[in-house]
């Protein structure tokens, strides 16, 4: 079975306002691929939902996943009953379940606000944010120098 590691972040401004996510992904061969994105007039659970989306979209289907959230409140929901977030954002709710349920193996992991690695995707979720403003709907890979800098 394949072991990935994933780390996601997410932040919205005003809530709701421009909001911007970000993904880290590293293969049990020690690869790091990534993602930052944005949107305009979006609330902060569609931000964190479409963070954690990307990320389970990008690993491998068959893979047994570590995930590293950085908000504590979708990692409660995750590991018990559906909350604000399915109450908030019901369909990207639905197809997060829906790509958890896809894994042979799902450990969930809190990423604290001061763990170096929540500084790094929340800078990207940031430029994914201001990106948003210009540009509107944003997606877009964390180039391979930046992801070498990935302190997870």
């Amino acid at each position: 079975m394949i072991a990935v590691t994933l780390w996601t972040a997410a932040l919205c401004k005003p809530d709701p306002g421009y909001g911007g996510w970000a993904h880290v992904r590293r293969g049990a061969d020690g690869s790091l691929a990534g993602a930052a994105g944005g949107e305009r007039r979006v609330g902060g659970a569609r931000m964190v939902l479409t963070g954690l989306i990307e990320a389970l979209t990008a690993a491998p289907i068959a893979s047994a996943v570590t995930l590293h959230v950085a908000d504590p409140i979708l990692a409660a929901e995750l590991a018990a009953t559906d909350g604000a977030y399915a109450l908030a954002e019901s369909e990207a709710w639905a197809a997060a379940r829906q790509l958890l349920a896809a894994r042979p193996a799902l450990t969930l992991a809190p990423l604290p606000d001061n763990a170096p690695a929540a500084g790094f995707l929340k800078a990207w979720a940031e430029f994914g944010l201001d990106t948003a403003k210009t540009r509107g709907t944003f997606k877009a890979a964390i180039p391979r120098p930046n992801l070498l800098k990935f302190p997870g």
